[in-house]
C-alpha cells in the first residue's frame, strides 16, 4: 500500500483526536451574533482547562466577511495611478467577487440561525460546525476570486497581503495553516504528478482536479497495474501456454475509425505505420509503461534488439518495415511485434492492436484478406481480453464491424468499451444519442473522443518531435465545453482521452485483479511439472549459460594441455623436415629428372643424360653448376618463412581437431572466437619468428660443407624420401588404369606413344584431336602414364646409385646431388625446430589459453554467454527448464503478494462502505 495512502487514511482520524482534546465554552445570550446560545445560560460558565491555557485560548475567531469593504479605499488609492480604464475594470471585477463572498456569507449565517434552537445543548459542536462554515465560504470566496479573469496586475494586489504575510519562520498560509503544513501538501501533490500526467492530467500539481485521497488510490491501482504488466511481461518469456496468459486490451476497428489515432493519443506520439495500402498485417502487443522518474521517452523492441528509440519518427518507420515483411500473397500474419514504450506521460498498460477490418477487397489485395482479417482478429478478443470497440461517429453503431465483431465473443457486452472517434464531425445531439445508446449496451460504457490532433499541430509538432497529449487533450476540452448541456458534468457522459485513460486502467486493473486467483492456479500446475520434469531427466542438477561455458573452457584448455605435452620440438623438426624434402624433389626434378610433356612430338636429345652421371668427368662444369644452383635454391628458399608458415599451420590444424573433439563443435560462435585467437596469435609471432630464423640460416646460403656424419645421415634419409617418392608414382599409374578401362589398353596408348616419340610412327600435327585410333582424352592419360613410367625408372636407377659405393663419400657429391641437398635441408632444419620452439612455441603456449578467457571469458556479455550456450540442442532444453522453474517461482512469490494487497483493497473498500453507512445514520449534518 502506498504512503499517500495511508496518509489520506490516517488524515480524519488525527482530526478527530485533535477534536476530542479540546475544551469548548458554552456562550450567553448576550453574546451576540453567531456566539448567542439559549437563554438563561450564564455569561461565561467557566469550564477546566489544561494548564498553560486561558479563558479565550480555543475561541472561534472570526471575521466579518462584510468587512471586506474596508479594504476597497486602500484599493482605489492603488488604481489612481493605474488610468481610469484599468481601475474602473478592477473595481467592476471586485463589485462582482464581493457580492459573490457576501451572498455566501449571509447563507451560511441564515443555516446557523435556523439550525441553533437544536443544538444549544452542544455549544462545542456549535463552534466546529461555524467554523468549518466559514472555511466553507472562504474556500469558495477563493475559488471565485482565482476563477475570475482578472488582469495579472489585479491578482498581485488582491494577493499582495498574504504573500508578504507568509515570510519569516513560523508564518500562517492564507487559510492560516503555517508553512510547514504548505510544503507537506505541496510535497504530497508532487509526488501525484506522475500519476496526473499518466492519467493526462496536467503536470502542475494544483490543475489536477483530484482530490488527495483519489490522488493516492489512483496511485495504488498504478502500483496494482504496473506489477501484473511486469508479471505478464515474464510469463511471456515462460512460454506460450494460454493458461499462463494474462487479459491484455485488444484495439480491433475498420480502417478510417481512428482506431490509430485514439493509440496515439493514449501514447502522444504518432508512431503507428499509416499508408494508402493497408500497412498493418502484424498484430502489435504494446506495452505502456510508466516512468515518473525519467526525463526522456523512448520505445524498445525487445525482439529485435534495436536498444532505445528516443526519436517515434524512427518507430513508426520500423514497425512499417516489420509490418510489410509479411509478403502481401500471405494477407496477415499472427506473429506479434513487441513494442515496449517508457513514458512519465503515459499509463501502465497493455494493448494489442489489430489491423483494421476491410468492407470490400480492393483490386490489389488477395481475395480472402477479409476473412484472414477476421480470423486473426476473432483469436484475440477471446476471454479473458478486453475488448477496444472503436467506431466513428459519423457511421452508424449498427454498421460498426467492431462492435458486430465483439458481441459475437462478447454478447452481454462486460467486457468491451465502445470508443466513439470523431465527435466533432456530428450534432451534439448525435453524438449524445452514440454515447448513451441502448441497442448496443455496453456495461462498460461507451466513451466519446476527438483523438486527431489539431491541424495547427502541424505547424508545430513534427511527427516523432513532442508529446501531443495535452494538444489533443485542450482541443477536446474546448469542444466539449462549448457544449455544456450535451457534455457538461450533469450529463454525466464520458468523454476526453484524459477519461478513456481512466477508463483502460480501472478495467485492466479490475481484469487482471479478478484473474489473479485462476492464473496463480495455472502458474502452481505448471511448476509442479517443471519441477518433476527437472528432478527425473536433469536429476536436480542446477546449471546456468555462465557455468556450462566455465566447464566447456576449463575442458577446452585441459585438452590443450595435453597438446603442449605431446607437441614439442622432435613435431617441429618432422614437420619442417617433410616439408624440405619436398622442396629437394622439386629441385631434382626441375635440374636432372625428366618434365612433363605436352604434345607427341619426339624429345629433343641431351648431350649429357642423367644416365651418364655416374660414369662423368669429376671436372664437367655442367654437374658442378647443378648442384651448386640447386643448393643456392634450396637455402635462399625463404627457411624462415616457410618453415614458420607450416608449423603454425600445423599448430592451427590441432587446434581445429581439439575443437571438433569438444563441446565448442557444436558452437559456432566460440569455434570461430576459439580459431581466430590462435590465429590472430600466430600471425603475430610469425612475422618476428621468420625475421629473425632467416638472420639465423644466413651462413648457410653462401656455402655449406657436411661432415662424414651429416653426409651418412643424409644417404639413409634420402634413400627412404626416393622410395617413398617412388611408390608414390606406382600408385599414380594405378590409378590412370583405372581411368581408361584396365592395363592393357593403358599399355595399348603407352605404346602408340612410345612409337611416335621415337620416330617410328609419324604424326599429320600434334594429334589434339586424336590419332591412332585412340581419342584426345585417352591420349592425355596415355601421355601422363608414359611421364609417370619415366619418372620410376629415373628413381629407380638413382636409388641404386645412391646405395653404390660412390656415394658413400662425400668428395662424390656432384654424382650424388641427392645426398648432399638432403644434408644442406637436415641442417637446416636443425636450425629452424630450436629457433621455433624457443620462439613460436613457447610463446603460443603461454599466450593462448589467456587468449581465451579474454574471448570466451571476460570478453562476452551476458547476451553472448546465453546464445553461446543454447547453441546446443540439449543445454538449450536444460537451460530452459532450470529458467522456466525459477521464473515461476519468482512469478508466484509476486501473485501472492498481489493477491494479499488485493485482499486489504477489499477489506477496506468493506470498511469505508461500513463507515459511510454508519455516518449516514448518525444524524444530520450541516449541509
Amino acid at each position: 500500500m502506498s504512503g499517500r495512502l495511508i496518509a489520506t487514511r490516517a488524515s480524519p482520524l488525527a482530526q478527530r483526536l485533535s477534536t476530542s482534546r479540546r475544551t469548548l465554552y458554552t456562550a450567553s445570550p448576550n453574546a451576540g451574533g453567531l456566539l448567542r446560545a439559549a437563554s438563561g445560560a450564564p455569561l461565561l460558565r467557566r469550564q477546566r482547562w489544561p494548564a498553560g491555557t486561558n479563558a479565550l485560548h480555543n475561541a472561534v475567531a472570526v471575521r466579518s466577511i462584510a468587512g471586506f469593504a474596508r479594504v476597497i479605499p486602500k484599493l482605489f488609492q492603488k488604481f489612481a495611478t493605474l488610468g481610469a480604464l484599468g481601475g474602473g475594470a478592477a473595481v467592476a471585477g471586485l463589485v462582482y467577487v464581493q457580492n459573490q463572498a457576501t451572498q455566501a456569507g449571509n447563507y451560511a449565517l441564515d443555516i446557523f440561525n435556523r439550525t441553533k434552537e437544536g443544538i444549544a445543548s452542544t455549544a462545542g459542536s456549535v463552534f466546529d460546525t461555524a467554523n468549518t462554515v466559514f472555511h466553507q465560504t472562504k474556500n469558495g470566496f477563493e475559488k471565485t476570486k482565482d476563477n475570475a479573469e482578472l488582469p495579472e496586475w489585479l491578482r498581485k494586489i488582491l494577493g499582495g497581503k498574504e504573500e508578504s504575510s507568509g515570510n519569516g519562520k513560523g508564518s500562517s498560509g492564507p487559510d492560516g495553516s503555517s508553512n510547514h503544513q504548505q510544503s507537506s501538501a505541496s510535497a504530497a501533490a508532487a509526488v501525484g504528478g506522475a500519476t496526473g500526467a499518466a492519467f493526462g492530467y496536467d503536470k502542475n500539481p494544483e490543475d489536477d482536479p483530484r482530490s488527495e485521497e483519489k490522488i493516492a488510490r489512483d496511485d495504488q491501482m498504478m502500483l496494482l497495474t504496473k506489477k501484473m504488466i511486469e508479471i505478464r511481461s515474464l510469463l511471456q518469456t515462460v512460454g506460450q501456454s494460454e493458461t499462463l496468459t494474462l487479459p491484455s486490451i485488444v484495439v480491433i476497428g475498420s480502417q478510417s475509425s481512428g482506431k490509430s489515432s485514439v493509440l496515439e493519443a493514449i501514447v502522444g506520439h504518432e508512431f503507428l505505420p499509416k499508408g494508402h495500402n493497408m500497412v498493418t498485417r502484424r498484430p502489435i502487443e504494446l506495452t505502456l509503461i510508466n516512468t515518473p522518474d525519467a526525463q526522456a521517452e523512448y520505445a524498445e523492441f525487445p525482439a529485435i534488439g534495436l536498444g532505445k528509440v528516443t526519436d517515434f519518427s524512427q518507430v513508426q518507420r520500423t514497425l512499417t518495415d516489420l509490418n510489410l515483411a509479411v509478403p502481401a500473397s500471405e494477407c496477415v500474419s499472427d506473429d506479434p511485434i513487441q513494442l515496449r514504450i517508457y513514458s512519465p506521460n503515459v499509463p501502465d498498460l497493455s494493448l494489442i492492436d489489430l489491423p483494421g477490418y476491410i468492407q470490400v477487397v480492393g483490386r490489389d489485395q488477395p481475395p480472402e484478406l477479409k476473412e484472414k482479417i477476421s480470423e486473426l482478429c476473432d483469436k484475440y478478443i477471446q476471454a479473458p481480453n478486453i475488448v477496444l470497440a472503436i467506431s466513428a461517429a459519423d457511421v452508424d453503431l449498427a454498421n460498426s464491424t467492431a462492435l458486430r465483431a465483439s458481441r459475437k465473443v462478447d454478447p452481454r457486452g462486460e467486457r468491451t468499451i465502445g470508443v466513439i472517434t470523431k465527435m466533432d464531425l456530428v450534432e451534439p445531439a448525435r453524438a449524445v444519442d452514440l454515447l448513451t445508446d441502448q441497442k448496443y449496451a455496453l456495461r462498460l460504457g461507451y466513451v466519446g473522443v476527438i483523438s486527431k490532433p489539431p491541424q495547427q499541430l502541424n505547424n508545430v509538432f513534427r511527427r516523432g518531435s513532442g508529446n501531443i497529449s495535452s494538444a489533443i487533450i485542450r482541443n477536446e476540452n474546448a469542444f466539449f465545453s462549448s457544449h455544456p448541456l450535451e457534455f457538461g458534468p450533469q450529463s454525466e457522459l464520458d468523454v476526453g482521452t484524459t477519461t478513456l485513460r481512466k477508463k483502460l486502467m480501472l478495467v485492466l486493473e479490475q481484469t487482471l485483479a479478478s484473474s489473479l486467483k485462476s492464473t496463480s492456479e495455472a502458474i502452481q500446475h505448471d511448476l509442479a511439472e517443471t519441477t518433476y520434469e527437472f528432478k527425473v531427466q536433469y536429476n536436480e542438477r542446477p546449471l546456468s549459460a555462465e557455468s556450462y561455458l566455465a566447464e566447456s573452457l576449463d575442458a577446452f584448455k585441459h585438452s590443450f594441455k595435453g597438446f603442449t605435452e605431446y607437441f614439442g620440438r622432435p613435431q617441429v623438426r618432422e614437420i619442417i623436415k617433410h616439408e624440405l624434402d619436398q622442396q629437394v624433389l622439386n629441385l631434382l626434378a626441375s635440374r636432372y629428372w625428366n618434365k612433363p610433356f605436352v604434345d607427341l612430338s619426339p624429345p629433343p636429345s641431351e648431350s649429357d643424360p642423367l644416365s651418364d652421371l655416374p660414369k662423368a668427368d669429376p671436372e664437367n662444369p655442367l654437374w658442378h653448376l647443378k648442384l651448386d644452383a640447386s643448393s643456392s635454391s634450396l637455402t635462399k628458399l625463404g627457411i624462415g618463412r616457410l618453415a614458420t608458415s607450416v608449423v603454425a599451420n600445423s599448430i592451427q590444424a590441432h587446434i581445429n581437431r581439439l575443437i571438433s573433439t569438444s563441446t565448442f563443435a557444436v558452437h559456432p560462435f566460440a569455434r570461430q572466437a576459439i580459431t581466430d585467437a590462435s590465429a590472430s596469435i600466430l600471425k603475430d609471432l610469425s612475422y618476428e619468428v621468420s625475421d629473425d630464423l632467416e638472420i639465423c640460416i644466413k651462413p648457410y646460403k653462401f656455402k655449406f660443407e657436411p661432415d662424414d656424419k651429416e653426409w651418412a645421415k643424409g644417404r639413409d634419409n634420402i634413400s627412404t624420401v626416393l622410395k617413398e617418392e617412388l611408390r608414390t608414382c606406382e600408385e599414380a599409374i594405378k590409378s590412370v588404369e583405372s581411368t581408361v578401362g584396365g592395363k592393357k589398353k593403358l599399355r595399348d596408348v603407352m605404346g602408340f606413344i612410345d612409337r611416335v616419340r621415337s620416330g617410328q610412327v609419324v604424326l599429320e600435327g600434334n594429334g589434339a584431336g586424336g590419332a591412332g585410333g585412340f581419342s584426345a582424352s585417352l591420349l592425355d592419360k596415355g601421355r601422363d602414364a608414359v611421364f609417370l613410367r619415366d619418372r620410376a625408372d629415373i628413381i629407380k636407377m638413382r636409388l641404386l646409385a645412391v646405395k653404390s659405393k660412390q656415394c658413400a663419400t662425400k668428395k662424390n657429391k656432384y654424382y650424388c646431388p641427392e645426398v648432399f641437398l638432403d644434408a644442406v635441408a637436415d641442417k637446416l632444419t636443425e636450425t629452424a625446430d630450436l629457433f621455433l620452439e624457443a620462439d613460436l612455441l613457447s610463446k603460443f603456449f603461454y599466450l593462448f589459453p589467456r587468449e581465451l578467457d579474454a574471448r570466451l571469458g571476460r570478453g562476452l556479455s551476458q547476451g553472448e554467454v546465453d546464445r553461446f550456450a543454447r547453441e546446443d540442442p540439449k543445454i538449450r532444453r536444460h537451460l530452459d527448464v532450470v529458467r522456466r522453474k525459477e521464473l515461476l517461482e519468482h512469478v508466484l512469490k509476486e501473485m501472492e503478494a498481489l493477491r494479499q494487497l488485493e485482499q486489504r483493497e477489499k477489506r477496506y473498500t468493506s470498511r469505508a462502505a461500513q463507515t459511510r453507512e454508519r455516518e449516514k445514520r448518525k444524524g444530520w449534518s450541516l449541509f
